[in-house]
């Protein structure tokens, strides 16, 4: 009995591989989203990527651990010195979440 091949033949006959796509080069992929009246960049980072490295979440204000997959997001008229590392889900609900207001732990909620 032969092993189960997982691919087509011809799978890796496609002409380009990743090597030739610079938007892979962090090891996801990036796109253009409009967001509070402005053009963003968003690029979405493998965990491979992210090894060794932390980062705060301007959405929670959590930390991103090391080797979590997550999105880079800045301004497009700002260029990368105004990146911002995100949650994936924090990202997909920055819409939805109100002001950032501080609170104590034991601060009443109104």
């Amino acid at each position: 009995m032969s092993p189960r091949r997982n691919r087509p033949k011809d799978a890796g006959s496609s002409g380009s591989s990743a090597e030739d796509d610079p938007s892979n080069r962090y090891g996801g992929w990036q796109s253009t989203e409009s967001w509070q009246g402005e053009q963003w960049s968003v690029r979405h980072v493998a965990g491979a990527s992210a090894q060794g490295k932390t980062y705060r979440c301007p959405g929670c204000d959590q930390l991103i651990p090391s080797g979590v997959p997550h999105v880079v997001a800045w301004p497009e008229h700002s260029g990368v010195d105004e990146r911002r590392h995100w949650h994936k889900a924090c990202w997909n609900a920055k819409d939805r979440r109100t002001s950032r207001v501080q609170r104590s732990r034991n601060a009443p909620r109104f």
